[in-house]
C-alpha cells in the first residue's frame, strides 16, 4: 500500500513539473520577437539619439523584456538594450514599465554623460558628411553593414549617391534605384578647392606727368593717400577704368587719375647753353605744361587743387565752342570749368553766373591752384604763379594766360575744392 502511495506521489510530481515546464515555455514564447526590417539599431536607452550597441538583422529572434513608451527593452547577442517598436514583431503581450519610461524621460533632459560625449566624438571622426557624395572606386552595396552580408547592386566610381547615415565606419547610401551599406573608405573625400589669387598682369608702364601727385587707396579724389609721387616716377599700370589707372609703384598698389600719367617722361629745365636738338624740341603743349609745373611750385596748392590743374591742362589746344561742354565738341568757358570739376565729383552750375555763387569767396592775394577765377561774363581756373587756364572765345583754344589778361574785368574768385 505504501508502495502504491509513493508511485502516486511520483506521478503527481511529474505531472506538476510538466505543467510548470509548459507554462515556462509559453512564457518564453510570449517574450520573444523578430526584427521586421533589413537592419535595426539596438540602442543603449529608449532614445533615437542614444548610443548604438549593435546592429540587428531582419528575422533575428531576440528576447523581449518589457515595453517602455514606443520602445521595447530587449536582450540580444548577450546585451540588453532598446529597439523601436515599429522595427520589431512581438508575439504575445509585453509588460509596460511606466516607471522606467518616466525615469528615462528625466534622464533625457539631463546633461549627456561623458560616455555619450565620447561616443559622439567617435562618430564625428567618421568625417563623412550627409548628403550628396561621390563613390571613390567601384564597389558593391551590402544589405546590412556587415562584411559578409548579402550584396545588392554594384556602384561605379564617381557615381553620385545620397549619404543617409554613418555608423562605426559604415555608410548607408541611397542610389537612384535602391539603398545599402558600404565602408566609409569607398566615399570620395573631395579636397577643398583653394582659389589662388591670380597675379595681375602689367599692361604697360607710364610716367607721372605732373609735379607731386597722390597715389590713392581707391579710385576717387577723397580716398586715403598712400604716397606722394614726384614727376617722371615710373608706374606699372594694372588696369584702367572710368578715368583712373590702377597702378603698382615701389611695392604699393593704388590708383592715380589717368590724366596724370604719360607714355614718356616729361622734359625738365635745360642747362644754359645746351643746344636744342630734334629730340629735345618741345611742342607748344609741352612748353605750356612745363610752365604750369614751374608756376605751381611757386604757389601754395592743396593736393586736390594740383590734381584739378593737372587734369585741366590735358585739354590745352581744345577748340572753343559756344555752348560746348565736352572735349569732343569743344568748350566754352563755363563748359570747360564744369567739365573739369565733374571729374572730381563736384557738379558746378552750367553758366558763369551760376558758378559765381558757389563755394566760398577768396581774395586775390590768397588764391591757390584749383580756385575759380571770375571775370565779367567769364570764368577760368587758377593754376598758380599768377596764371589761369581757360577756354577764351571763338577762334581760340584752351590755354594758359596771366590772371590779369583782362584786369579791368576781374570781379573775384571762389574756392570750391
Amino acid at each position: 500500500m505504501k508502495s502504491k502511495m509513493n508511485i502516486k506521489s511520483i506521478v503527481m510530481m511529474a505531472a506538476v513539473g510538466l505543467i510548470s515546464l509548459f507554462f515556462i515555455n509559453m512564457s518564453l514564447a510570449a517574450n520573444t520577437g523578430k526584427i521586421s526590417v533589413e537592419t535595426a539599431n539596438l540602442r543603449e536607452t529608449a532614445d533615437e539619439n542614444a548610443k548604438i550597441l549593435e546592429l540587428l538583422s531582419m528575422d533575428e529572434t531576440i528576447e523581449v523584456i518589457e515595453k517602455t513608451g514606443n520602445w521595447y527593452k530587449v536582450k540580444a547577442k548577450g546585451m540588453t538594450g532598446y529597439v523601436r517598436e515599429d522595427l520589431l514583431t512581438v508575439s504575445g503581450e509585453i509588460k509596460t514599465n511606466y516607471e522606467t519610461t518616466k525615469n528615462e524621460v528625466e534622464q533625457k533632459e539631463e546633461q549627456p554623460t561623458q560616455e555619450n560625449k565620447e561616443d559622439e566624438q567617435t562618430e564625428t571622426k567618421d568625417d563623412i558628411e550627409l548628403g550628396k557624395q561621390k563613390i571613390a572606386e567601384d564597389t558593391t552595396l551590402k544589405i546590412v553593414p556587415v562584411i559578409n552580408a548579402t550584396d545588392t547592386i554594384e556602384v561605379k566610381k564617381d557615381e553620385e549617391v545620397n549619404v543617409i547615415e554613418v555608423i562605426n565606419g559604415w555608410v548607408c547610401v541611397e542610389t537612384k534605384i535602391t539603398k545599402g551599406w558600404i565602408r566609409k573608405e569607398k566615399i570620395k573625400k573631395e579636397e577643398p578647392i583653394v582659389e589662388q589669387p591670380t597675379p595681375q598682369t602689367v599692361i604697360k608702364t607710364l610716367y607721372v606727368n605732373s609735379t607731386s601727385i597722390n597715389l590713392r587707396k581707391e579710385a576717387n579724389t577723397t580716398s586715403e593717400i598712400l604716397a606722394n609721387l614726384p614727376i617722371n616716377t615710373a608706374v606699372d599700370v594694372l588696369a584702367e577704368a572710368n578715368g583712373w589707372s590702377q597702378v603698382k609703384v615701389n611695392g604699393k598698389e593704388g590708383y592715380i587719375s589717368s590724366s596724370l600719367l604719360s607714355t614718356r617722361k616729361q622734359e625738365t629745365t635745360r642747362s644754359a647753353g645746351t643746344p636744342r636738338t630734334a629730340s629735345t624740341t618741345k611742342t607748344k603743349k609741352q612748353e605750356t605744361t612745363q610752365i604750369v609745373q614751374q608756376t605751381m611750385q611757386t604757389a601754395p596748392a592743396s593736393g586736390r587743387g594740383a590734381e584739378v590743374v593737372a587734369y585741366a591742362q590735358q585739354f590745352i589746344g581744345t577748340k572753343y565752342t559756344y555752348g560746348g561742354s565736352t572735349p569732343a565738341t569743344g568748350f566754352d568757358c563755363s563748359g570747360f570749368t564744369s567739365y573739369v570739376y565733374r571729374n572730381f565729383g563736384i557738379n558746378l552750375p552750367r553758366t558763369t553766373g551760376g558758378q559765381s555763387g558757389v563755394g566760398t569767396p577768396v581774395s586775390r592775394n590768397n588764391l591757390v591752384a584749383g580756385d575759380l577765377v571770375l571775370y565779367s561774363g567769364h570764368v577760368a581756373i587758377y593754376v598758380g604763379g599768377g596764371q589761369v587756364i581757360h577756354s577764351p572765345r571763338t577762334g581760340k583754344t584752351v590755354c594758359i594766360v596771366p590772371i590779369n589778361y583782362a584786369a579791368s574785368n576781374y570781379i573775384g574768385a571762389r574756392r570750391v575744392i
